[in-house]
């Protein structure tokens, strides 16, 4: 149930728009413009319905690379935390360089590929790689690997290669 009483749920699964578990993200006031901000940055994205209560957004869904995804405007009593973070998989450097700056951008960049959007939802732009890399039977090169990972905000797909091969 929304705060106005009102549900697009029987509608969304009447039209075949839910799938069996979908990241419900809450905002303060800013869902609509969160969910047009997430869409222009993924490809294959768009936004697939929005229902409105006195001209305002009161739930969305969209749609990011193919997963689904509901934004409510619930007001301030709830607050993204690190607790949960939607990690993205990427096969190359520009991938990683291109989200990174635009997830970023008015927002904070942590360490080991983690970042905090302007509108405080935690992100993990991650090569996957990494996760090759990392689970080597070799624990040394899996350490440095760790090692070089560790010391990175954004992550570097070169320097982890370079660490793994030991040549860094």
């Amino acid at each position: 149930m929304l705060p106005d009483g009102n549900t697009m749920l029987p509608v969304l699964m009447e039209k075949g728009l839910m799938q069996k578990i979908t990241t419900f993200l809450w905002f303060d006031n800013n869902a609509e413009e969160a969910m047009n901000y997430y869409v222009s940055i993924f490809p294959n994205s768009r936004i697939l319905g929005v229902s409105r209560h006195g001209g305002t957004v009161t739930v969305g869904t969209f749609e990011l690379d193919g997963q689904k995804f509901m934004a409510l405007n619930g007001g301030p009593q709830f607050k993204f935390t690190e607790a949960i973070s939607l990690l993205v998989n990427c096969e190359t450097q520009e991938e990683v360089d291109d989200l990174w700056e635009k997830l970023a951008a008015g927002g904070r960049r942590d360490r080991c590929g983690w970042l905090k959007d302007k509108f405080g939802l935690s992100w993990q732009i991650i090569p996957s790689v990494l996760g090759e890399l990392m689970q080597d039977k070799e624990t040394e090169k899996s350490k440095r690997v760790m090692e070089a990972m560790l010391k990175m905000d954004k992550i570097d797909i070169g320097l982890l290669k370079q660490a793994y091969e030991g040549t860094r």
